[in-house]
């Protein structure tokens, strides 16, 4: 078969990387895949290149030329199947195939952003929904999301898969020792936006008492954004002398084993889709601290992890409880959601999923 992912670029993102991992199991499986993408950035391009994955660019500035460069592209491809992720993308890939097309499309929501329903923009997006073959969402929270905004989306076009893992990549690390440094280090994969919410994390250890702030260790790996969160959030650190507590880190291809050096890791974020890195370091036998929102209660299962992220007060209270945990109540945990990665995240599963949506 032969099939097209389309995304916007092939950065650090939590939606590329899901899509660069189905790609690569695309590939394993005989079918002849490449990429098409149309901002450079090449977080993810060289294991595409090492892997023989064409990624094909269209960087076109202005936004019509861009839409009808993309659309010629994807209609003379004599492709089998198109799979898009995000919005803008499956916009592009859905008006490829108006009025008609050959080929199977399916697109993915990959985020429970509320703002949908704030943008005429995004609602609009959801709409051409209709020219899809499905739609795709990594998260129940985020299918929701989309049928209220289109309630004339048939329901047998909606699919919800979860995020593949490659247990392979993130098998547990026997020798990781619980606090091996004499602290809790709890580590931090996210990008430096207001959504990761940093600043709420700063203020919740600044509500920790002097014992516990001397506990722990922050390491947080990720880039900037677009925004100032980052900047104003390292200004609180100063101001309660929180320095020696957090280090940050530029995205690292080497996450594997960072996350793997952690007793904990930690996500902070006011919304979500299905995040990637949850699933990952569930699969890396670590325990998990997140926000109460979209399905992220469904993995974790577990009301002393899980924190409003509006609440400086309630992420600290959580902050506090792993700070008590002993190394054998944070194997328990960490053990369970080892077993629940194995039995939700199974790349073979998974991808036969898509592979059926594509026949």
């Amino acid at each position: 078969m032969k099939i097209l992912c389309v995304i916007d670029s092939l950065g650090s993102g939590g939606a590329q990387r899901q899509l660069v991992n189905l790609a690569l199991v695309f590939k394993e499986w005989g079918h002849k895949v490449s990429f098409l993408v149309y901002h450079r950035e090449n977080f993810y391009k060289e294991v595409l290149d090492l892997n023989y994955i064409i990624v094909n660019e269209i960087i076109e500035p202005n936004y019509i030329r861009r839409l009808f460069k993309m659309r010629k592209f994807i209609r003379t491809g004599s492709f089998d199947a198109v799979l898009s992720f995000l919005e803008a993308s499956n916009f592009i890939c859905e008006f490829a195939g108006f009025p008609f097309r050959k080929w199977k499309l399916i697109v993915g929501e990959r985020s429970a952003n509320p703002n949908i329903f704030k943008s005429p923009k995004l609602r609009l997006y959801r709409w051409f929904h209709f020219f899809a073959n499905y739609v795709v969402a990594n998260s129940y929270e985020n299918l929701r999301m989309v049928r209220k905004i289109n309630p004339l989306l048939p329901l047998k076009k909606c699919k919800v898969i979860y995020n593949i893992v490659d247990f392979e990549k993130w098998k547990p690390a026997i020798e990781h020792k619980f606090r091996e440094n004499g602290k809790l280090n709890i580590t931090v994969v996210a990008s430096h936006q207001y959504l990761k919410n940093l600043n709420g994390l700063v203020e919740a250890i600044a509500l920790l008492d002097e014992d516990e702030k001397k506990q722990l260790r922050v390491n947080w790996y990720g880039g900037s954004r677009n925004d100032d969160s980052k900047e104003k959030a390292i200004k609180k650190i100063e101001e309660y002398k929180l320095n020696n507590i957090f280090s940050f880190y530029e995205p690292s291809h080497e996450i594997v084993t960072k996350v793997h050096s952690a007793d904990i890791l930690g996500l902070f974020s006011f919304y979500e889709g299905l995040p990637n890195v949850i699933c990952e370091a569930m699969a890396a036998r670590k325990t998990v601290i997140a926000s109460n929102v979209s399905d992220i209660p469904h993995l974790i299962n577990n009301t002393n992890l899980l924190f409003n992220p509006y609440s400086s007060k309630d992420i600290s209270k959580v902050l506090k409880y792993i700070l008590s945990l002993s190394s054998l109540e944070n194997k328990t945990i960490s053990d369970r959601n080892y077993s629940f990665a194995r039995e939700t995240f199974d790349k073979d599963k998974i991808t036969n999923e898509y592979i059926d949506l594509f026949q």
